[in-house]
């Protein structure tokens, strides 16, 4: 396994004071002085591919993501793996490692991210302050895992696309970057051949031009026309 590494200059409560996704953070209600009594935050990047952490790794560390893509995935009885979801900028990763001393799925990037690592320890001083947005964390991760069986677990396969690349931009996003088929066949439940078909299809169809590899624009109306289909 990858083991990720913060630079030289890593984060500090400065750098917090002026985090552009401070407010989207766990350390959101916090004031400058709280964050002065902490270590430094550390500052990690991962590129594409590489693995954070696997099941059932001690859980010492949760991640904030600030750039890029991860996904969570696990292995069924029968040995299918599933994505079970898919973190962007702002979201928690590892939040179970506050009551576990495991982790419970294995994190991997899917696009080079950059995270903030947060010890637990930091975590478990400051529990008390931290209470509502941990909180607030622990209902997005649980929208999350519904997202991905609710909205792109079910359906036909082109429909499940399309909601894929709704999902992978916010509506202003000039362009989004997918992922590699077989990854994509997993978030969807599907095989790696079916999610091909099914990008192709919606090529063809015109809700999605690839402009790069894996990087596509959107015609949000026809996505979200398909994936309201029945």
């Amino acid at each position: 396994m990858w083991t990720p590494r913060p630079p030289a200059n890593c984060r500090d409560s400065v750098a917090c004071e002026g985090c552009d996704i401070r407010g989207l953070a766990l350390f959101a209600d916090l004031t400058d002085a709280d964050l002065s009594l902490e270590p430094a935050i550390e500052d990690v990047r991962l590129p594409a591919g590489a693995t954070l952490y696997r099941a059932g790794d001690p859980g010492a560390v949760i991640y904030t993501v600030r750039e890029g893509l991860l996904k969570l995935e696990q292995y069924l009885p029968d040995g299918t793996r599933r994505i079970v979801s898919l973190l962007r900028r702002g979201h928690v990763v590892g939040l179970e490692a506050t009551v576990f001393d495991t982790y419970e799925h294995t994190a991997i990037a899917l696009h080079d991210a950059r995270l903030c690592r947060l010890p637990i320890g930091i975590i478990n001083r400051l529990s008390e302050k931290l209470h509502p947005q941990l909180m607030k964390k622990w209902h997005e991760s649980v929208l999350q895992a519904h997202e991905c069986t609710r909205d792109l677990a079910t359906g036909s396969a082109r429909r499940r696309i399309a909601r894929l690349f709704l999902t992978l931009a916010p509506p202003d996003a000039g362009s989004c970057r997918l992922f590699g088929r077989e990854d994509v066949g997993a978030v969807l439940g599907v095989t790696m051949e079916t999610a091909s078909r099914a990008v192709t299809d919606l090529k063809k169809s015109g809700a999605v031009r690839e402009t790069g590899p894996n990087l596509f624009e959107r015609d949000l109306a026809v996505l979200e026309r398909i994936a309201a289909e029945g």
